[in-house]
Formats: C-alpha cells, sequence, structure tokens
C-alpha cells in the first residue's frame, strides 16, 4: 500500500460514516466529504441524499485528487505529508498550508514566505530546510500550530467546544505515531 493509500484509510478511519450535526458547520458529511465538498466534484449542488450514498471509492478519488494532488501536498516531505494532509482534510487545503508556511516561517526560514496557502517552489525549499534544521521538532510545531487553530476556533464560536475533545484526540494521534 502506498503513503497517500495509508493517509486516505486512516483520515476514513477518522471520519467514519454519514453524520449530520446540527452544531457542524460542513452540514451533512459522509467519509469527511461535506456536501459543498461533494457538490464541487459533482459541478452541481449535491442532495444531501446523495452525500449520504457517497461511496467509498468516490471519497477516496476526491482525497487522493483535492486534497493531496492538487495542492501539492504530494511534493512535501515524506515525513510531514501525512499530517499536512489530515489537516488539509480538516481545515481546507490552503489552511494546512498556511500552519506549515508559518512554522517555516516562525523558525527563522529566509526569506520569509507569503502565508498564502500554496504550495510552491518557495514553500517546497522552505519545508526542506526546516525538516533538515528541525528534524522532528518541525512535526511538534506543525502540531502545536493546529492545536492553537482549534482553540481559535472555539474562542470565535463557542458552539464549536463540542467538537474539541475530537480534534485534539484527532491531532495527538500525530504526536504519538513513531517517526522513521
Amino acid at each position: 500500500m502506498s503513503m497517500i493509500d495509508d493517509m486516505i484509510e486512516n483520515v476514513l478511519r477518522l471520519e467514519g460514516g454519514y453524520v449530520d450535526h446540527p452544531a457542524d458547520r460542513g452540514g451533512p458529511t459522509n467519509y469527511g466529504i461535506t456536501q459543498k465538498t461533494l457538490s464541487r466534484y459533482y459541478g452541481r449542488a449535491a442532495t444531501p441524499q446523495e452525500v449520504r450514498s457517497l461511496s467509498k471509492e468516490v471519497a477516496e478519488e476526491i482525497y487522493r485528487r483535492n486534497y493531496y494532488k492538487a495542492p501539492g501536498i504530494d511534493t512535501l516531505p515524506d515525513l510531514i505529508q501525512p499530517f499536512i494532509f489530515d489537516s488539509a482534510v480538516n481545515h481546507g487545503p490552503r489552511r494546512a498550508i498556511k500552519f506549515l508556511q508559518n512554522v517555516c516561517n516562525e523558525a527563522g526560514y529566509r526569506p520569509m514566505l507569503s502565508v498564502d496557502g500554496a504550495v510552491g517552489p518557495n514553500t517546497r525549499r522552505a519545508a526542506e530546510w526546516a525538516l533538515q534544521h528541525m528534524g522532528t521538532v518541525l512535526l511538534e510545531a506543525l502540531i502545536e500550530e493546529r492545536r492553537n487553530f482549534y482553540l481559535m476556533i472555539v474562542e470565535a464560536n463557542p458552539s464549536q467546544k463540542v467538537f474539541l475533545k475530537g480534534w485534539m484526540n484527532r491531532v495527538n494521534e500525530f504526536k504519538d505515531r513513531e517517526i522513521v
């Protein structure tokens, strides 16, 4: 199984099946795919029933294409790809890449990156630099960046606190993984 296949399987495990939690701003979701995401994939408005009946294969295709390849996560160092991919699924690819850009800037990468959420040659160079200079501390810094983002979400919208424990458990899984 390839690394992206492993990452997708992990996301599917974490996301589970169909949910439509009243406090979830994403609305109806299946395998972590929101109605809005499915609508973009279909090129038209998807119905809640289409979200409910979404196949695992279509979810995998959406993840592979829209959350891994298209944003350029596949071009980042292997060590951080699983974390950035999972962040992209949870927050959108642009936000996930902003986590990386912020951490690189805070670590002293020069010239400072534009925090634009796009993986271009400068972000790839910065990620390689950060990995070389920080080693596994890079992943720890990314984890902390994401934790702080969750806390900001809850501070801005207290109704989201219902998800905080699950979000923190999810991000903590990366802290507990063996790094090679």
